[in-house]
Order: C-alpha cells, then structure tokens, then sequence
C-alpha cells in the first residue's frame, strides 16, 4: 500500500468573497495536521494559501512552503515555523511541489491554482504520474471546470485512453479517505502489471 505523506495543495493567494473558502482551508489544515500529513505548498502567507498553512501549523503539522524569491513580497512569505525553501522561479517552484508530494489537492483559486491543476492533469493524461489529483469542490467551486472537462470528452478532445482521473470532494472529511483508496488502486494497478510483465518474462 503506497501510504499518502505529503500533499500538495494548490489554492488562492485571495480568501475569496465567501467566507466559507477560508473556513473549510483551515478546516483541511487541521485534518493535515491530525493525520500527520505534512502539508506542501507554494510558501504564501495570505489568501487562501496563508489560511491552509497556518491552520497546519498551529495544530501542531509539518509544512513545506516553496515560494519564488520574486513572490516573497508579493504573496508575503510565510512565516510561521514551517520548512520555507526560495527558489529562482516558477518552474523550479512547480518541480519541487511535485517531487515532494503523493498526491494534490486543489482548493478554490484564480488562474495560478487552476495552472498548477490543469498541469497534474495534463502530466497524467500523458502517462507521466500517477499521483490522485482532488478537488475540493467547496460551494461548488470547480462544477464549471468539471462542466467542462465532461464537454472536452463529450466533443472528442479528452481521449478515453487513457483516461483522466479526477477525484472530487465536497467535504473536507473526505478528502483524505478519497486519496488514500486511490493511490491504493493504483499501487494494486502496478503490482498487477509486474506480475504480468514477469509472468510473460518466464
């Protein structure tokens, strides 16, 4: 069983104007933080990103923050006790939050959170990992991106091979037992697949 240890969140650098966004961030904080889940992230002290990785900390979880020397005056660096690493730019930043996840979750966000998304997507559609991606549907957020990934496919332009797997989640309670069955599914996937691949070895 590949057990899930470090999550990617991707989110807002702005709370959002419901205040719903920011309660269900902390929320998913402190479930990071009770489940010893460290908490990686794009090293931002405001919005969105400052209310996950606070609520993380101060229930006493481990975070990662990897924010762009360009970004630290900007999305004001985090500076609760966290493990902050500076890197030279936003390519380097999005390398370092995959290698050192299992698994993303996307909370609401504007442009940048729906990049960093569409490229786990994109990345996985392409057969380069296999790491769950999740959204946090919170209010119904990401239904319009949903709707239209379902007319992507409808109008032929998301293969059905292979397919685009996207979990969701409307409760913060969710999310982990969400990611933990399918990296599961797919450890069992690939165990299948060396046993077959030796069986026809012999």
């Amino acid at each position: 069983m590949a057990k899930i240890e470090n999550i990617c969140v991707y989110c807002g650098s702005a709370p959002g104007k419901d205040p719903l966004f920011a309660d269900e961030a902390r929320r998913f904080g402190r479930i990071l933080a009770a489940n010893d889940i460290r908490l990686v992230y794009g090293g931002g002290g405001i919005g969105l990103m400052g209310e996950v990785a606070t609520a993380t900390v101060l229930a006493g979880g481990a975070v990662t923050g990897i924010i762009p020397e360009f970004l630290q005056t900007r999305e004001v660096r985090f500076t609760h006790d966290a493990e902050m690493i500076v890197v030279a730019d936003m390519h380097e930043r999005k390398r370092l939050m995959f290698e050192r996840a299992d698994a993303f979750v996307a909370l609401p966000g504007g442009i940048g959170t729906l990049e960093e998304l569409v490229e786990q997507l994109t990345w996985a559609q392409l057969g380069q990992h296999s790491k769950p991606v999740l959204l946090a549907n919170i209010a119904g957020f990401w239904d319009p991106f949903l709707e239209l990934i379902a007319h992507m496919r409808a109008t032929g332009f998301i293969r059905p091979r292979p397919p685009v797997h996207i979990l969701t989640a409307e409760r913060m309670e969710d999310i982990l037992p969400a990611l933990q069955a399918a990296a599961d599914t797919l450890s069992e996937h690939e165990l299948h697949r060396r046993d077959t691949t030796l069986t026809h070895q012999m």
